[in-house]
């Protein structure tokens, strides 16, 4: 469409539509560090905020409302966080926050950690307690084997070891 088709107005509210971050409808589960990272985000959404304020054109306009959006969706995580003390685990079980090193079917150890949905990262082994892996090693000790259901198939894996840090 020609901009002579356009009013100034509607060009200046184009793109305001930010919509919501999905909350999880499972339980907000945090370890320690989970929870720290919470805050870290936090303050520095806030800060991004604020240094945003100043600028007034449309693109900035649309940049704060990412991150008054974004900062609604944290300050309601870390609201609903369940803080889970690893040290109050039991450490022969899989539970939340378990560190778990486990034997695959070459030989090969892997190392988990189970966290909750905001502090994971497959890129540092750190998986949500709601994902098909942690489901299958949690409430499992030392010497079972589970099943690892993935798309390209199943594999087995034996828990080799269990910690738990802070």
């Amino acid at each position: 469409m020609s901009r002579a088709f356009v009013k100034e107005n509607d060009l200046e509210h184009a793109g305001v539509d930010v919509p919501e971050r999905p909350i999880s409808p499972e339980k907000n589960y945090v370890t320690p560090n989970g929870h720290r990272e919470l805050e870290a985000k936090i303050l520095i959404l806030e800060e991004d905020r604020a240094k945003s304020s100043l600028n007034t054109d449309s693109i900035h306009k649309q940049k704060k409302l990412q991150l008054e959006r974004d900062l609604r969706y944290f300050v309601n995580r870390l609201e609903s966080a369940i803080l889970v003390n690893p040290q109050e685990q039991d450490k022969n079980k899989v539970l939340f926050s378990a560190l778990v090193d486990v034997e695959n079917e070459l030989g090969d150890i892997l190392n988990f950690q189970i966290v909750g949905e905001d502090e994971a990262n497959v890129k540092i082994n750190k998986i949500a307690y709601t994902s098909p892996l942690a489901k299958a090693l949690i409430g499992n000790v030392v010497d079972d084997e589970v099943v690892w259901k993935k798309l390209s198939g199943s594999e087995i894996l034996t828990i080799v070891n269990i910690q738990y840090k802070l």
